[in-house]
């Protein structure tokens, strides 16, 4: 486990600039005795001396007496904290002035500055939270919409730690029945009902694979969709984002080869980030601003998961269509026909030899036609396994892949009891599948892997 804690941290806890509060959070065992170094209370009685969970008015001042800053104080006594440490939070007013002078002062009385997201490795090391909670809290910090922020609280409230524990709890019944039948061994008597256990181990597996199989789900409530819009130069791929965005986000005209970088631009769709990508027009060009612009667009098809291939209703079906298309084997496409409004060209059951007919839709980007349809298909495809975020434990993608190795050993063990070894051998899968369950929660983590963990979170969190 980590070490090192005894010293006393301290850190700006909200975001630099004017604004009209600004945060400074000291924690450790000497965070009080600091405090009240630099800090006159309004009642002059010293923060040592007053109750938790108090909020204490006064003035900051240097070593000289001179005032700083007219703030507000909070004590938080441990063990009844968010580190489990004495922690002090000093409310000043905002800005990068009065914030930083009071963090000097405080490194001037021994204080340390902490780590990226120190205060919660303390809250982890000292028991108040498992991994599963701390890596919540930047999941919280992270969200961009209601259920996503859903998703982050339900976990640090613990419900994906519950649920770990429940599974390494039958992993470790297991492993108790498998020692009990090692003990008894000489006596060659058969303890083990393996039909049982085999049942055990699958009903587990089904559990994790459950994990795994929605981890992909919050992944796309928490991050969102990529829609990349493809298609030859001047097929509409612009006028297109800019009639779902409802914005003139794109440049337009009638020369092929506007576009020659990909333009974002994000909706929401029932909650879910969708993150829409115009991308340059594909083609054979020589032109070698134009040809980065084209290599970014193959690259945007291959990390999209919903693709919509723009055609040019006005023109015939040609080989670059064609071309294009066979770049989007595997891929979710919506087909959108465009210039609906203009006399159409396009041989329709050439299109629908290559994309079901329900994912084909004819519009008109210049006149709105066909925009809603559009829409609801895009929401349609986004949408299809939508998730009960109510009733559902929401894993991240570092969890999915120890469980994914945890399900290897599960695997393993069930071959092991089948094929009737000793039983040592499942014992063994079983183990390393209950530690590598460790890992998740962090009770067998280990110190670089945590340290990774934690610098993903802002200082003073």
């Amino acid at each position: 486990m980590l070490t090192g804690t005894n010293d006393t941290i301290a850190a700006i806890s909200t975001r630099p600039g004017e604004a009209a509060i600004g945060i400074i959070k000291i924690s450790g065992n000497d965070s009080i005795t600091v405090a009240d170094k630099i800090f006159i209370a309004n009642n002059k009685r010293k923060i040592k001396n007053q109750d938790t969970y108090t909020l204490i008015y006064g003035n900051i001042v240097d070593y000289n007496k001179n005032i700083i800053d007219e703030v507000v104080i909070s004590i938080m006594k441990k063990p009844r904290s968010y580190t489990r440490e004495n922690i002090v939070e000093i409310n000043c007013h905002g800005g990068i002035a009065p914030t930083t002078k009071i963090l000097e002062l405080l490194i001037e009385s021994g204080v340390r500055i902490a780590e990226p997201g120190e205060f919660t490795k303390r809250a982890f090391i000292n028991g108040r939270i498992d991994l599963t909670q701390a890596e919540a809290v930047i999941d919280i910090i992270n969200s961009k919409t209601e259920k996503s922020l859903m998703i982050a609280a339900k976990n640090l409230k613990g419900d994906l730690k519950k649920e770990i524990f429940r599974i390494k709890d039958e992993i470790l019944e297991i492993m108790a029945q498998l020692e009990a039948s090692i003990d008894f061994i000489e006596e060659d008597i058969n303890l083990i009902p393996y039909k049982k256990l085999l049942n055990n181990i699958e009903l587990i597996q089904k559990s994790m694979e459950l994990l795994i199989a929605d981890e992909r789900k919050g992944d796309i409530i928490k991050n969102g969709v990529k829609v990349a819009i493809v298609g030859k130069p001047n097929v509409g791929k612009s006028s297109i984002l800019n009639l779902l965005s409802r914005k003139e986000k794109a440049i337009v005209t009638e020369i092929p080869g506007t576009t020659r970088d990909a333009i974002e631009e994000i909706l929401y769709i029932e909650g879910i980030p969708l993150m829409l990508i115009d991308t340059a027009g594909i083609r054979d060009t020589k032109d070698k601003i134009e040809k980065i612009g084209v290599e970014k667009s193959i690259k945007c098809i291959e990390e999209a998961e919903i693709v919509l291939i723009v055609l040019d209703g006005s023109k015939e079906f040609e080989k670059l269509d064609n071309g294009i298309i066979e770049r989007l084997e595997k891929k979710k496409v919506i087909c959108c026909i465009n210039k609906k409004d203009i006399k159409q060209k396009l041989d329709i059951d050439n299109i629908k030899m290559h994309f079901p007919v329900e994912n084909i839709i004819r519009i008109s980007a210049l006149k709105g036609y066909g925009a809603k349809k559009l829409e609801n298909k895009i929401k349609e495809i986004v949408v299809e396994d939508d998730i009960d975020i109510e009733n559902k434990v929401i894993i991240n993608i570092r969890q999915r892949e120890i469980l994914k190795k945890a399900n290897k050993s599960l695997i393993s063990a069930s071959e092991a009891i089948m094929n009737k070894l000793s039983e040592e051998f499942p014992s063994a899968d079983l183990k390393i599948a209950y530690d590598l369950l460790g890992e998740i929660t962090g009770d067998t983590t280990r110190d670089d892997l945590l340290n990774k963990i934690f610098e993903n979170f802002c200082i003073g969190k």
